[in-house]
């Protein structure tokens, strides 16, 4: 007669085995989608429309333009002598100016400011694709300042045409340079400004940088005096932010140089150029 074997011992359950017949079937409540494109650009949509800086930045922007071009329009209409000089779109010319630096002080904080803040790791742990982010800021950045520019320009554009009355009607080549086409422009210059930003990842010396971009080139070319240097000083002149803006409004400080739609170009192969750098260097760089 056979003596029993006593049981053989079993082995301790694996906590992170795989999920048994109990888990059957289980389907979680939580959609599981694959991030995309979309999804980055409803995030930055969030932030941008979420901070104060937006809403600081922009309203400071409006009421360059929209002020100081009212301001424009009513000492011009005041005045009988200017009433019928020039085309009444040109007086935009003066609070654009000035609100340019509104929009590049908002695409700079666009990036730079989440490295200040640290909160650039909680966004590339949620969305690991650098590009993506980085495509997604640009785009939303872009629609939001060329929606906002249109809309200043348009309205001051309307008044001045009302309040200078007698002066040269407007074409619609006129109209089309002094809304959409600056606001192409601005809205290239402060995307410009956010690549820069995420390439220095500081927001003051990121702004500094813009600010030296639209100001030195016209400073520095009014004083210089020397015939040497007379060369320089017209390149300056002519490629400078100020002039280049000014085009649009069919003046310019030199009867050579960029003309046209010209200054959009040149923006715009500017922009790609450094932004082509920040997704380089943001693909490189640990954050």
């Amino acid at each position: 007669m056979s003596t029993p074997q006593p049981p053989m011992p079993q082995a301790a359950p694996d906590r992170w085995a795989a999920p048994g017949p109990a888990y059957a079937g289980y389907t979680s409540p939580i959609p599981v989608v694959r991030a995309n494109l979309t999804h980055a650009v409803a995030s930055e949509w969030t932030k941008i429309r979420s901070v104060r800086s937006t809403l600081w930045t922009l309203g400071v922007f409006v009421l360059l333009v929209v002020g100081i071009g009212l301001l424009a329009g009513a000492v011009v209409a005041g005045n009988s002598d200017d009433v019928s000089a020039g085309n009444p779109l040109e007086l935009g010319f003066f609070g654009l100016l000035l609100g340019s630096m509104c929009l590049m002080s908002l695409g700079v904080l666009t990036t730079a400011s989440e490295y200040g803040t640290g909160l650039i790791r909680t966004t590339m742990t949620a969305c690991p694709s650098r590009g993506r982010v980085l495509a997604a800021k640009g785009l939303v950045f872009f629609l939001v300042s060329f929606a906002v520019t249109l809309v200043s320009t348009t309205l001051v554009g309307f008044a001045h045409v009302a309040m200078v009355g007698g002066a040269d009607d407007p074409t619609g080549q006129d109209w089309l340079k002094a809304t959409v086409g600056v606001s192409l422009y601005m809205a290239l210059l402060g995307l410009l400004s956010l690549a820069v930003g995420s390439i220095i990842r500081h927001s003051a010396g990121a702004i500094t940088i813009m600010i030296g971009l639209l100001l030195a080139p016209l400073v520095v070319a009014l004083f210089m005096f020397s015939e040497s240097l007379a060369d320089v000083q017209q390149f300056l002149l002519e490629y400078s932010i100020p002039n280049q803006l000014s085009i649009f409004y069919a003046n310019s400080l030199s009867d050579s140089g960029p003309s046209g739609w010209d200054p959009l170009w040149i923006v715009l192969g500017v922009t790609a150029v450094v932004y082509g750098a920040a997704f380089a260097l943001l693909e490189r760089r640990d954050v």
